[in-house]
């Protein structure tokens, strides 16, 4: 398991939000302060700087496994098309594998969505796809390997009431096969806090 995947969490109580919609989150509830030895300090207000940060902050760790080198060369392909950078990030974003995977309920949380296409688990138009940055484009159809369609675990997250399916997708939850119909726009992205990618990209472009 790795660090991040254990300390998941910690990440919402140092952002101060419920990044995932989860109800096992601690926000809200008893530890509703900053992980560490200073958690329970008041909170300071935070510079113009400190705001796109923590902008980049909660968008990179929504996405789970995303390391800082591959967010950033994310936003440096979506500055390069013309138009809104910050429309295009989201769109890259949406593109993922580990995301549509995600966004279909085919797992609870990034974390097990990242391990599901690792063991590769995850077929792309019938062929097997073990990296979760793959890119998909529109009509692309996404399922889960036969032998792990009676998977206690995936058929928990089918059947989770914690989230609903984007209508830019399509699924089918008793053949585990999913269409990626459509690049979604930033209004359509269900995030269960508010995202500010504009922050992000003046984050980047200083």
């Amino acid at each position: 398991m790795t660090k991040r995947a254990t300390s998941k969490y910690k990440v919402n109580r140092s952002l101060g939000v419920n990044l995932w919609g989860r109800a096992k989150s601690p926000v809200g509830g008893r530890r509703d302060y900053r992980p560490g030895q200073h958690g329970q300090a008041r909170r300071r207000r935070l510079s113009d700087y400190g705001n796109q940060l923590a902008a980049k902050q909660k968008l990179k760790n929504y996405y789970g496994e995303i390391s800082e080198r591959q967010f950033r060369n994310l936003y440096r392909e979506a500055i390069r098309l013309p138009g809104d950078t910050s429309e295009y990030l989201i769109g890259l974003l949406e593109r993922r594998l580990s995301t549509v995977v995600y966004r279909m309920k085919f797992a609870v949380t990034p974390f097990a969505t990242r391990q599901l296409i690792n063991h590769g688990h995850v077929r792309v138009n019938g062929k097997r796809v073990n990296v979760g940055g793959y890119m998909l484009t529109a009509g692309d159809v996404v399922e889960i390997e036969p032998a792990m369609r009676e998977n206690t675990q995936l058929l928990a997250a089918t059947q989770s009431a914690e989230r609903d399916i984007p209508d830019f997708l399509q699924v089918d939850h008793k053949s585990m096969k999913g269409t990626f119909v459509r690049i979604p726009s930033f209004a359509e992205v269900p995030y269960p806090v508010q995202m500010q990618p504009h922050l992000v990209v003046e984050f980047y472009s200083r």
